[in-house]
């Protein structure tokens, strides 16, 4: 994990985001399904080049909100 220095003091990098595949690997699901489920727009998510990250806070308030 990266770190962050403010000051002096030295703490963790938080990571705000997920990629497909951490979501793929959340729900269980294929990689090409994670990206369908991005195309539907249930959760934020931003492209950056080839990159897709998606929110973290959006989509586990979309995950909560499921009734499984």
């Amino acid at each position: 994990m990266s770190e962050i220095q403010n000051g002096t003091e030295k703490r963790p990098l938080e990571c705000r985001t997920y990629t497909v595949n951490d979501i793929a690997v959340i729900l269980g699901v294929s990689q090409a399904r994670a990206y369908s489920l991005v195309r539907e727009d249930l959760f934020k998510s931003v492209r950056i080049g080839n990159a897709i990250r998606i929110s973290k806070r959006s989509f586990d308030h979309c995950l909560e909100s499921l009734d499984l």
